[in-house]
């Protein structure tokens, strides 16, 4: 008697081990990825027959897929735009297993464009040197104001690839009655004083 009851719990630790190396299998058959509001379920080759979910922040089902993985990994995207930014579950289950992964989805942030580089200094007299540099598109629209009223003194296009050097001649003016307004081809701004 004291026999079988030592199977008895042997077999018993030996099924509950099983049960929890199948979930540790699942999970190492699994993979979900989140980038920004895209969720990406890996399952790999040999996962069998399994239900894929995925469940809101207050663990209402959204959308629940069959899938039948044999022969190579299946990959299964959700696009969860239209949605608020949050924690969601995605839950897999198989026949024997069953796995749950948390994953935060967020809004992209655009990154800022880097400002126009541009610089003017007085040169020789009545003379301005100018130097635009880093352009990512050719065309530089170059506008000299009087500064006193705003009046337009000279405007010209100018389409050098990367950047460009140029000196401006003033007649009748010094370089602080005058500013340089500049506009790159990306809409990119700058205004250039002289003091």
């Amino acid at each position: 008697m004291k026999t079988l009851f030592t199977f008895a719990i042997a077999s018993a630790l030996t099924l509950s081990s099983l049960a929890a190396n199948a979930s540790d299998d699942l999970k190492s058959n699994s993979e979900v990825k989140a980038n920004f509001k895209k969720v990406n379920v890996l399952l790999k080759e040999g996962v069998g027959q399994a239900k894929v979910a995925i469940l809101d922040p207050n663990g209402k089902k959204l959308h629940q897929r069959k899938v039948n993985v044999t022969g190579q990994d299946v990959v299964i995207p959700y696009n969860l735009k239209d949605l608020p930014c949050g924690e969601y579950t995605v839950r897999i289950i198989t026949e024997d297993e069953k796995v749950e992964y948390s994953v935060e989805t967020f809004e992209k942030t655009e990154t800022p464009a880097s400002p126009l580089v541009a610089y003017a200094k007085e040169i020789e007299g009545n003379a301005i040197n100018l130097t635009v540099v880093g352009l990512e598109e050719p065309g530089v629209e170059v506008t000299l104001r009087y500064a006193e009223s705003g009046r337009v003194m000279l405007r010209e296009d100018i389409f050098q690839p990367a950047g460009f050097q140029k000196n401006y001649r003033l007649v009748g003016v010094s370089a602080e009655d005058v500013y340089v307004e500049l506009k790159d081809a990306k809409g990119r701004s700058k205004t250039l004083y002289f003091e």
